[in-house]
């Protein structure tokens, strides 16, 4: 495994466990989840995606509270993981769960109204 992507798997669990246990902002929504971490192959930026339950207000809120709680997160970060130098937090909304949501709603309407336009036919046997 790539040694990127295994820092960056650790880097996400250890970033959920700082905003589940050390952030006690309420601008954070409860359902709070980090999808994803994309490190730079120098290890000096890392994307933190985040997937937020909430209205989009909410949303902007807690991810505004993140970025700005960013040093302190990185200082967490730090006692956590045993890295030579900790990149830069860069946290972006992940919508990549209610955009699915809402694909399979689709799906599942299509699925459905093609079953009621195919309704079985009777077919009369003349012999």
């Amino acid at each position: 495994m790539d040694r990127t992507l295994r820092i960056a798997g650790e880097m996400q669990r250890a970033i959920a466990e700082i905003i589940r246990s050390d952030m006690k902002d309420p601008r954070i929504p409860v359902v709070t989840s980090v999808t994803k971490v994309k490190l730079t192959k120098d290890l000096q930026f890392a994307k933190i995606y985040i997937s937020m339950f909430g209205t989009p207000e909410e949303k902007k809120a807690g991810i505004n509270c993140l970025k700005s709680s960013a040093g302190f997160i990185r200082t967490m970060l730090g006692k956590r993981m045993i890295i030579r130098q900790l990149p830069q937090l860069n946290f972006v909304i992940d919508n990549s769960v209610e955009e699915g949501a809402a694909m399979s709603k689709i799906i599942d309407e299509v699925i459905a109204s093609g079953k009621a336009a195919a309704t079985p036919e009777t077919t009369e046997n003349g012999d």
